[in-house]
């Protein structure tokens, strides 16, 4: 049983350098990324799909002060819009500021 776990945990420990080598993070640029407890949730109905933005319908979102709005919101660059969404579904818009402090929508979710 011993030599079964020495052998294990000589296999792990030789395959992680080749697991982390695989790609190199030291070289990007991650400032602009928001993190995920600096987002901000909130419920919203979207009303329409532009180049770049959405047209939502929110309640008030209490933890940045605004009340509730229909609004034009930029996507994040980045941000993806679920397949399947269509004008008058409800979801869950995860906001997150762009390097000016400006809020944008960095990810959706359909709400069932």
């Amino acid at each position: 049983m011993r030599k079964i776990l020495a052998t294990t945990t000589l296999m792990a420990l030789c395959a992680a350098p080749a697991a982390m080598a695989q790609m190199d993070h030291s070289n990007m640029d991650h400032s602009a990324m928001p993190m995920a407890e600096d987002m901000i949730h909130a419920e919203a109905t979207l009303n329409a799909i532009g180049d770049g933005t959405l047209n939502v319908s929110h309640g008030p979102i209490k933890e940045i002060g605004w009340p509730a709005m229909t609004m034009d919101l930029p996507m994040m660059a980045g941000a993806n819009l679920p397949d399947g969404l269509e004008p008058g579904d409800k979801v869950l818009m995860m906001l997150g500021q762009d390097h000016e402090g400006m809020y944008a929508i960095s990810g959706l979710e359909p709400m069932e």
